[in-house]
């Protein structure tokens, strides 16, 4: 096997540049309001072991997580911070939870009562935070009937429960226009108002990356930021991030294609003069966008250059063309920046019709992601 982790596709990852973003936060939301870095799926698809000890000088109050396995991994590291689990946990994965010492975020009575019953048994005393429906719909207790459930949940904490926080998910803070996440933030407020008995150490906290950006009045306790952090454009008129990812592969074969050449499955793409084609080792099997094909580019020796033909399960096919002195073993990058040029993560999301969120976390563990900052390319 390869010991050369650049040998034939990677990614590039800068923790430097990973820090900066977090700390375009911290600036925007101020010094006295926690941090909660999210790295769920595997910080956002680039590594999470490596981006906990990126994050660490910036000295976050813990981590965002998205399952219990997650936070485990990050106890098995030796994270001792606190690790928000911020999406409802299945009923059998309380005991598990409470065992690593995470904090679950609970949407449901059920799931405080399992909760309740997980502390009795292991006799271990547990934090966790309350999820407010606000809006978003997909988790949490409805705002709309805190008359009803608020009693329940106060009846329900006992002794081996510290009930930390309340919290919501803006489902439109990445949009122009701030209606809706005012009303979400009003109607947060409103519910724990409205709480018979507030929770003994309580935090509110609702922002997201574009929230915490767009809106650092209603930073609250604490912030949330997630796909700012990895290089991501938060939402429409927020600053741009600082890049953190770049997709690289190696160019492994050249060829001059005569006129009327066809490349690809489906033969997509007819060459319509003497061309010169480059394969890169890189297609859909590592998480390249298949809707790339014939509508992406590539970066080459400072140049852009398109993607020809369909994407493949293992190479891609791109028109180098224009860049004559192109040689086998150059790198092709795919998002990032290279030799003065980038494509950004949003252009890549733009022409696969996703987001940059889905670009990120579909890359493919046959990827080697490279964490340094020293970078030729």
């Amino acid at each position: 096997m390869s010991t050369d982790k650049r040998a034939r596709a990677w990614v590039d990852v800068s923790p430097s540049s990973l820090r900066t973003n977090l700390q375009t936060i911290r600036e925007s939301v101020g010094p006295g309001v926690r941090l909660l870095p999210m790295v769920k799926a595997n910080a956002y698809g680039l590594g999470v072991r490596e981006a906990v000890s990126a994050l660490a000088p910036l000295d976050p109050w813990g981590f965002g997580v998205a399952a219990v396995e997650e936070g485990m991994e990050l106890r098995e590291v030796g994270v001792d911070k606190p690790i928000l689990v911020c999406s409802p946990l299945p009923i059998g994965s309380y005991p598990a939870a409470v065992a690593a010492g995470l904090t679950p975020s609970v949407s449901d009575l059920d799931g405080l009562v399992a909760l309740r019953e997980a502390c009795r048994e292991s006799g271990s005393k547990t934090c966790f935070h309350l999820e407010i429906d606000t809006g978003m719909g997909r988790a949490g207790l409805d705002w709309r009937r805190v008359d009803e459930w608020g009693p329940k949940v106060e009846d329900l904490v006992d002794d081996g429960m510290t009930w930390e926080g309340c919290f919501t998910h803006f489902h439109s803070a990445d949009q122009v226009g701030e209606g809706a996440l005012d009303d979400q933030w009003r109607r947060l407020k409103e519910t724990v108002d409205r709480l018979p008995a507030k929770p003994p150490a309580s935090f509110v906290h609702a922002c997201n990356s574009p929230g915490s950006l767009r809106r650092p009045d209603v930073a609250a306790d604490m912030v949330r930021p997630g796909i700012f952090l990895y290089g991501g454009v938060a939402g429409a008129g927020l600053p741009a991030p600082s890049p953190v990812a770049s997709l690289r592969a190696r160019i492994v074969l050249l060829k001059e294609a005569p006129p009327g050449s066809t490349v690809g499955y489906g033969s997509t793409y007819t060459a319509s003069g003497p061309e010169r084609w480059a394969t890169a080792a890189i297609g859909y099997g590592d998480g390249l966008p298949r809707l790339l094909s014939n509508r992406g580019e590539g970066v080459v020796r400072g140049r852009r250059v398109p993607i020809i033909g369909r994407v493949s399960m293992d190479v891609t096919v791109l028109d180098v063309t224009g860049v004559p002195d192109t040689e086998l073993g150059d790198v092709v990058t795919f998002f990032g920046r290279s030799d003065g040029e980038e494509i950004s993560l949003e252009e890549v999301a733009d022409h696969a019709q996703t987001i940059n969120y889905e670009v990120l976390t579909g890359l493919t563990r046959r990827l080697p992601r490279i964490w340094t900052d020293d970078v030729g390319y």
